[in-house]
């Protein structure tokens, strides 16, 4: 089993995060999918289809979050999942961990940073929406370089507008939901298959909460902290998840938002009129949801590279810090290139579906190292403690199993894709370890 390398050497991040500025971070990851990305879910199962596939999704990550505190708090390491999981199930359960977690942080940012292109491009049809969505890897590479006390607070900044203008929403359009407009041409019956073609898209919802386990070195007081700003996220997002998709899908005909990257401001076009300005001023601060995601997991993703890289699974140079803002900068732009081909696809959809596979692997992956550690290191010190253990981890367990084969039914050849990348890089990486040795 490959080992941490302690000592002197060993690359330090600092530890400057607070409660307040970890919340920010935890809603800031997932925010932008309150924004967009949802609606293509009323595509596979209507609007009464995908709110089942809705609850569901939530009841796995209410608790999965409260299951995977109890990792994060007492085992701060910014690899999350991976270091998990490394110390649970060993090399091969630490790289399929960690390999999910690529996939998921690394696929996330492109789709939001096309979203933010769309929303752009629809404020102002002569911008172009791949060329915008690629400027904004420029521009927080270039923020995140500068360091974690900065970006944290620009993340607080930004989240709490995104929050601010959520809440706004929720309040302008609830005069103009119609029961009828929510039920109306939908499938005469609700069907199993529609409910679990929905699955990915309600993922989006909540999809990146677990990339604060990423900044967890980061964290003041992390077994204090972790805990406080998790739960308080997970309640945030479940509120806005659910208020925004239920209420947007009863202002009028939902069918017209639901191959959308910008369904907000299309929603407060339904209710106040085409040619109303405040659907304009909200496409504008709705650009405040969406970069607080991108930035957040753009923090993420680089912090997954270094925490593998530092460990041995990815090339060493990744893990070298700036010596001037102890950031990860490697791991930063080799993300970001990462990202670049992705937005040429063009297939935010896919791009979403894609990131939705690898959190549910990494999901599996986690409570079952949970599970594996209650038993191997029962001496562990566990600052929180998982409620109504053990079935809390095992609900987690059995529901990300369940949105694995749903994803993976319905979409075979990305799923082929992503298992074949998994296999193929877990034999490379073994073949070099073994002519490092």
């Amino acid at each position: 089993m490959l080992e941490p390398s302690e000592g002197s050497r060993r690359p330090e991040l600092k530890r400057v995060i607070n409660t307040v500025q970890l919340w920010s971070i935890a809603v800031g990851l997932v925010i932008s999918g309150e924004y967009f990305g949802w609606n293509y879910g009323w595509q596979t199962s209507g609007t009464i289809g995908f709110l089942f596939s809705t609850l569901l999704v939530t009841a796995m990550y209410v608790t999965f979050i409260f299951s995977y505190t109890e990792l994060t708090a007492s085992i701060p390491h910014a690899g999350g999942a991976f270091a998990y999981a490394r110390r649970a199930l060993g090399v091969t359960g630490a790289y399929i961990a960690g390999f999910a977690t690529l996939v998921d942080f690394l696929l996330a940012p492109p789709a939001i940073a096309y979203a933010l292109g769309s929303y752009a491009h629809f404020l102002n049809n002569a911008i172009p929406v791949v060329p915008a969505a690629m400027s904004m890897y420029f521009i927080f590479i270039g923020i995140n370089i500068f360091g974690i006390k900065e970006s944290a607070r620009f993340s607080l900044v930004v989240t709490i507008l995104s929050v601010l203008e959520l809440v706004v929403f929720l309040g302008v359009i609830t005069p103009y939901f119609k029961t009828g407009n929510f039920v109306a041409h939908n499938p005469e019956h609700v069907s199993v298959s529609g409910i679990f073609a929905g699955i990915p898209f309600a993922i989006w919802f909540f999809v990146a909460i677990e990339g604060v386990a990423m900044v967890a070195e980061e964290v003041k007081n992390p077994q204090a902290t972790i805990p406080k700003g998790y739960i308080s996220s997970i309640i945030t997002l479940v509120v806005l998840a659910l208020g925004v998709m239920i209420l947007s899908a009863g202002v009028g005909d939902w069918r017209k938002l639901m191959s959308l990257d910008h369904p907000i401001p299309e929603v407060l076009a339904m209710a106040l009129g085409e040619n109303s300005q405040l659907s304009k001023i909200f496409a504008s601060l709705g650009l405040f949801g969406l970069i607080a995601s991108f930035h957040c997991n753009t923090i993420s993703y680089s912090r997954q590279i270094y925490a593998l890289a530092r460990e041995g699974y990815l090339p060493k140079f990744l893990s070298a810090l700036n010596q001037r803002y102890q950031t990860p900068h490697w791991a930063l732009i080799a993300g970001g290139l990462v990202g670049f081909l992705a937005i040429f696809s063009g297939t935010t959809d896919k791009i979403i579906i894609m990131s939705g596979l690898g959190a549910v692997v990494m999901y599996a992956m986690s409570m079952l190292s949970l599970l594996v550690l209650r038993v191997k290191e029962p001496a562990l010190d566990r600052p929180f403690k998982a409620p109504l253990y053990p079935w809390f981890p095992i609900i987690a367990l059995v529901l990300s199993l369940v949105c694995m084969v749903a994803i993976m039914y319905y979409n075979q050849l990305l799923s082929v894709i992503f298992f074949a990348s998994l296999f193929v890089s877990w034999a490379f990486f073994i073949v070099t370890q073994k002519k490092g040795k």
